[in-house]
């Protein structure tokens, strides 16, 4: 009965004493792609990603029905840094739902106007209040000059902020003198330079202004970043959805505990969730199945390098390369190529080193039997693309006569008209394709994921290729097979599968069966190869196919924007030598990234992995023009 009351007081308590309003509730998810779209449109980086903001303590006064049901400590603020503009996942300020989707709005504008140079500094860096308060007004002046069609959704959003705060009467002098000052800025932007000092021992921050940016938090780059990334890309992309939290995180340095079975607190906090506890454990455990919940209620992550446990990954990757002797063979080593640093704007040149490989244990066979019925079908939809002669009519010259052409001038001759010039000869005219295609598979640690019971993504690939050579032998078009994975700038690693001057018989078959997961994805080094390889194919169309189930990544810095600014580099590369790329992807956030590497119609997202093998020759087809 105890429990049955205290439940109803807490749903009513925490109902009353709840300042948003969920019914209008608009989701980041709902309108992620419109308003990433909405930013490049406005003039902001192209290589920033929109992603959902953590909720973090403010520490601003709150009403009295709050303190009572324990609400209202978090908020979620929109913030930007060099590679992400994070916005709250769900906005719920004002009771009217089209005011809560002219906030996204208005944040997306305010981003675009602020610019790299504004907030998003390096995260290190400590912003003190006034700097945010006049970088701030200023971001408002300049989105309000450039977008002025955005002047009254201002008005609107600034008076609605100002209605939902707490009013200065009820606060304490200092307090009330804060937030007057930050209403006027809210009200005349760029009339407030500082604000007052907060005097009293007991007063608090200044309320949270939805209509701000803040600046990013200080993020990590040692080993626990570099695993969660590793983790990432070996997990794949083919996972199903789970719902996204961005957690902050600290690093911590990991407590020494010699004994396994010690457990490591302080007396005076052992009921406090955000304390740092670290158990020895020399056997694995279950997952605690609240784990996630606590981490939901936690403001903090702690991550501290636990060099006890790092260690048998570190072993593991060690014993996932394979001996010299076990290896692919090493066909060309020390090809130097350059990189793009997307920070300082340089492209360094022999910054990587590639090697091209091929399968060392490959056995020929046939195409497999599966597989033959729509390689028949492909072939047969093909071949209506493979270079054939044609007869022209009315030609001056030619192997025969038209006879039609013959009666009509013959006829006109009689009716007394002019003669009209036109031959009365057959000729043949032999049309030609002249196109070269290479296609440039991932192979990196991420194909191993299973897209069903029976597949994983290296078996997807394998079968569109056999499919798509198959599909291409009709067409008489040149085309080569590659793959690549990488391990650090020092070894991308490149497969050829089947070279341009190379037919596809059982041994090319036998390379691509052979074909298996790799490391990490190194695109833009592959990429310049790539091209390098094409460029010496003369033919008036030069497409380059990259399947892909990931953005571009690897363990050396190699990750989220400086891979993709980096790819981005190669394909403009290749876009001025006269080469067409095209991405074909089964990543699901592909949409995300792809645009800002390949353009609008430079790719195409498959969201079944399965597809691929009959949908890449009618993708091929449409590319070529036919």
């Amino acid at each position: 009965m105890e429990e049955w009351v205290g439940g109803l007081w807490d749903r009513f308590i925490t109902k009353v004493a709840r300042r948003d309003h969920p019914q209008a509730a608009v989701h980041l998810a709902d309108v992620e792609k419109m308003l990433g779209v909405l930013f490049r449109a406005l003039g902001g980086d192209a290589g920033l990603r929109v992603a959902a903001a953590a909720d973090t303590r403010h520490g601003a006064r709150r009403r009295l029905l709050e303190r009572v049901a324990g609400t209202g400590e978090k908020s979620a603020h929109a913030t930007l840094d060099m590679e992400t503009l994070r916005l709250p996942p769900t906005l719920a300020w004002f009771p009217d739902k089209a005011l809560n989707r002219d906030l996204y709005l208005w944040l997306i504008a305010l981003a675009a106007a602020a610019g790299p140079e504004a907030l998003a500094r390096a995260p290190a860096r400590e912003f003190s209040q006034d700097d945010w308060l006049r970088l701030n007004q200023a971001a408002v002046l300049r989105a309000l000059a450039r977008f002025p069609g955005l002047v009254p959704r201002y008005r609107r959003l600034a008076d609605a902020v100002i209605a939902e705060r707490i009013p200065p009467d009820r606060l304490p002098a200092d307090e009330a003198a804060q937030e007057r000052a930050l209403r006027q800025a809210l009200q005349q932007p760029g009339s407030v330079d500082t604000l007052p000092p907060l005097t009293e021992r007991k007063s608090r921050p200044s309320q949270p202004v939805p209509l701000w940016l803040y600046p990013a938090p200080a993020t990590g780059t040692g080993p626990a970043r570099k695993a969660a990334a590793a983790e990432a890309e070996e997990g794949g992309s083919v996972q199903a959805d789970a719902e996204k939290r961005h957690h902050q995180a600290e690093r911590t340095e990991l407590p020494e505990n010699e004994s396994p079975f010690l457990l490591m607190f302080r007396a005076e906090s052992l009921l406090s969730w955000a304390e740092y506890v670290k158990v020895n454990r020399d056997t694995d455990e279950d997952e605690n199945p609240d784990a996630a919940d606590t981490a939901a209620n936690m403001d903090r992550l702690h991550v501290a390098p636990d060099d006890g446990k790092r260690v048998a990954s570190k072993v593991r990757f060690d014993l996932d390369l394979p001996a010299a002797a076990e290896d692919d063979l090493v066909l060309e080593d020390g090809i130097l190529l350059p990189e793009w640093d997307w920070r300082r704007h340089e492209l360094k040149s022999d910054f990587c080193r590639l090697q091209t490989m091929t399968a060392r244990d490959a056995t020929a066979i046939p195409l497999p039997e599966r597989l033959r019925r729509p390689a028949r079908k492909l072939k047969s939809q093909f071949a209506a693309l493979a270079p054939a002669r044609r007869w022209l009519k009315g030609q001056p010259e030619g192997t025969e006569l038209d006879i039609d052409a013959c009666v009509r001038l013959h006829t006109d001759r009689l009716a007394g008209q002019h003669f009209s010039g036109a031959g009365a000869y057959l000729a043949q005219n032999q049309r030609v394709r002249d196109l070269a295609c290479l296609v440039l598979a991932d192979l990196s640690l991420s194909t191993d994921a299973w897209v069903s019971d029976e597949q994983r993504v290296i078996d997807v690939i394998r079968d569109s290729l056999m499919l798509f050579g198959e599909a291409l032998t009709a067409t008489g078009d040149a085309f080569a097979f590659h793959g690549f994975s990488s391990l650090k700038r020092s070894l991308v690693r490149f497969h050829d599968i089947k070279a341009f001057d190379a037919p596809l018989d059982a041994a090319a078959r036998g390379r691509i069966a052979a074909l298996k997961p790799g490391w990490y994805t190194r695109m833009g080094a592959a990429v310049r190869h790539a091209c390098s390889l094409l460029e010496r194919q003369p033919a008036a169309l030069r497409l380059l196919l990259i399947l892909s189930d990931g953005k571009p990544h690897d363990i050396d810095l190699y990750e989220g924007r400086y891979g993709i600014e980096d790819t981005r580099h190669a394909l403009i590369d290749a876009r001025t030598r006269g080469i067409k790329p095209f991405c074909v992807t089964i990543d699901k956030e592909g949409a995300a990234y792809l645009p800002h590497m390949f353009g609008p119609g430079g790719f195409t997202v498959l969201r079944k992995p399965e597809e691929l093998p009959l949908r890449l020759p009618l993708l091929y087809a449409q590319l070529t023009g036919h």
